[in-house]
């Protein structure tokens, strides 16, 4: 006969997370869908460095000074380790209102707003919030079913509400928010650095081959384990990657200096938050640069409230193949419980099997007893009797 055995699965909530991002390593990694320009980002970064440190680093060392690599490995691995934290945390995230809470909100606003006539445009959900003497609006989420905290916004590429939201970032495939801000500021302006080094050194490198064997014998010379390919040739190649990414990496990380000394956001600028026709102040800023860049990558860095790899469990059941009969000698349930109701904590169930009664059964006393003897009461005919 089958038998219906209940078991416990272990879920952990990143899988059951809304909105559109990918998780690795069991929940540690949480990175949006879209990681196409991300890997650009990596083979760019990686494949520069590569040339740079295979053929004009060893040269310049020799040339010039040992110090050469090492800043530029020092660079490499710092904005490396900024990218990778930029790309892989949380940025933010806020969790969406379960059910009940999402019911609540929704009797409070109709508390607030009252009931509105059919064919009349409802007030928009809006509350009020004073910050710093200045009054600040929250905005509710249809998608989350929240009211948004300020400097939030929900980001509609990986389907969040991010607290104090910058901008979706493709370059390091994640939003850029509250929690990763200042990593993602610190990985442009350690590439910035590195770019501008790996850029220099490499017109140095040129300008000090021309100087030894002029500049038309620097280009046909060629590397040993590349015969089919000029050594300089790659050094171009490495100016132009360098040239191009001076002007969009370098203007990136003057515009969030900018910021950063304004505490402002990109989102708030994008909208102009603090700059519009009413001229609001930003209720946000200290009114002092160094404060201002202190706080922004300095503060505190408040924990993920996603809780990832926190535990769900789910019940699943199995059907499995098996007998379990029931003897004389088995334990009724208890009287509280139905016939069909099985022992609390019990999930094997099994067909009950009728009791015999106390005239059918005898015990190895009334087998042996000579005739003429008097039946003695065992101890399980008196509980039968009872």
């Amino acid at each position: 006969m089958s038998v219906m055995v209940a078991r416990k699965k272990v879920v952990r909530k990143w899988e059951k997370l809304p909105g559109r991002n990918t998780f690795c390593c069991d929940g540690r990694i949480m990175m949006a869908r879209q990681k196409g320009i991300f890997y650009l980002t990596l083979f760019l970064i990686l494949g520069t460095c590569a040339l740079f440190f295979a053929f004009e680093c060893r040269y310049l060392a020799v040339q010039l000074s040992p110090a050469i690599p090492v800043f530029a490995a020092v660079l490499f691995l710092f904005a490396m380790a900024t990218l990778l934290r930029t790309s892989f945390s949380d940025p933010g995230v806020i969790p969406r209102a379960l059910p009940d809470e999402a019911a609540f909100i929704e009797m409070e606003i109709e508390a607030t707003n009252g009931t509105v006539p059919q064919g009349q445009r409802p007030p928009p959900r809006i509350k009020n919030f004073q910050i710093n003497n200045q009054i600040v609006k929250l905005k509710y989420c249809y998608t989350c079913k929240i009211f948004r905290p300020p400097r939030a916004s929900h980001c509609s590429i990986c389907d969040n509400c991010v607290e104090r939201f910058d901008h979706h970032c493709p370059w390091v495939g994640n939003c850029v928010g509250k929690r990763n801000y200042r990593y993602f500021y610190l990985f442009i302006l350690s590439l910035s650095l590195l770019t501008i080094y790996i850029f220099t050194f490499n017109i140095v490198y040129v300008a000090l081959k021309s100087l030894k064997i002029g500049f038309l014998n620097t280009l046909k010379e060629t590397p040993g384990t590349y015969p089919s390919m000029s050594l300089t040739v790659l050094t171009v190649l490495e100016v132009l990657i360098c040239f191009f990414t001076l002007w969009s990496v370098v203007g990136l990380t003057g515009f969030h200096t900018f910021l950063v000394a304004l505490n402002q956001t990109t989102n708030e600028d994008i909208k102009g938050s603090w700059t519009g026709k009413n001229r609001v102040q930003n209720p946000y800023s200290h009114g002092n640069i160094v404060k201002n860049c202190c706080e922004v990558l300095c503060g505190p860095l408040p924990p993920s409230v996603l809780d990832r790899r926190g535990i769900l469990q789910q019940e699943e059941s199995t059907a499995q193949e098996g007998s379990c009969p029931r003897g004389p000698g088995t334990q009724e349930p208890p009287a509280t419980q139905g016939p069909g109701q099985a022992q609390e904590g019990h999930s094997v169930l099994c067909p009950q099997v009728p009791a015999l009664s106390v005239s059918d059964t005898k015990t190895p006393e009334e087998k042996q007893r000579m005739p003429g003897e008097l039946p003695v009461p065992t101890l399980d005919v008196g509980r039968a009797e009872h």
